[in-house]
């Protein structure tokens, strides 16, 4: 007899300001960040580099790595729960330094938010 697994599949959640973020890429990028979040949400916090990436002194944000990063957008997320929380997406840090580093804040503030207010 032969059993078959199916490995749990995550909830991947993007917050409204990210979404919004999300539906601006360029056709293509979306198409490229949409197959990362699928990604994310067969293989949840078991997703490897280079496809997602901590984010250095961000607590806790991961970057979400389109392309296995060959791609010049990033999905900054965070597990809360049994969900991977998408809370902004903002340029690759090569690309644009500062649109980063104002993405991976937003990021921060909204999963932050998103955060105090889980179910407990």
């Amino acid at each position: 007899m032969h059993a078959c697994y199916n490995p749990p599949v995550w909830t991947v959640r993007i917050l409204d300001p990210a979404d919004s973020e999300y539906q601006a890429l360029p056709r293509l990028e979306k198409g490229a960040m949409t197959h990362a979040m699928e990604k994310l949400e067969a293989l949840g916090p078991n997703l490897p580099y280079p496809h997602s990436s901590d984010v250095q002194g961000a607590g806790g944000i991961r970057e979400l790595r389109p392309r296995a990063g060959r791609s010049p957008w990033r999905a900054f997320y965070r597990r809360i729960g049994d969900e991977m929380v998408i809370g902004s997406i903002g340029p690759e840090a090569e690309a644009n330094p500062t649109g980063f580093t104002r993405a991976v804040r937003a990021a921060h503030q909204r999963l932050d938010d998103a955060e105090t207010r889980a179910p407990q």
